[in-house]
């Protein structure tokens, strides 16, 4: 799941992770939303094996919904924020974020967060 209200990240994310982990892998099914209510709804439905949420989104940032998630979905997968800036980090500790990645983002350090935590769910 990849949750940012700009489409433009949305596709950076999925540009720099790639179609799928390693050859020969099968493709990644990103389901994508861009408002906070979608993703509390698809959180709440369960069956994702990661989500990716933009800290710096506009109006409910990635790092409170992920807060809130970890508080309230039992199961909650592992949540990836993506951040403004490094030393932002911090932040996304109290978030209680499983990983951060921070902007600009470095495609090698996304596609191998995320290959970390999808490699695990298989």
């Amino acid at each position: 799941m990849l949750y940012s209200d700009d489409r433009t990240v949305r596709a950076q994310v999925r540009t720099a992770v790639g179609p799928r982990l390693r050859a020969h892998a099968p493709e990644i099914a990103w389901a994508e939303v861009a408002t906070a209510a979608a993703l509390v709804a698809a959180a709440d439905r369960g069956g994702w094996d990661l989500l990716v949420l933009d800290g710096e989104a506009d109006k409910a940032g990635g790092m409170g919904l992920c807060r809130q998630l970890k508080n309230e979905v039992y199961n909650c997968p592992p949540v990836v924020v993506l951040t403004g800036r490094p030393d932002d980090g911090w932040l996304a500790s109290w978030s209680l974020a499983d990983a951060v990645v921070p902007r600009p983002l470095d495609a090698i350090e996304l596609q191998r967060t995320v290959a970390g935590f999808l490699t695990a769910a298989a």
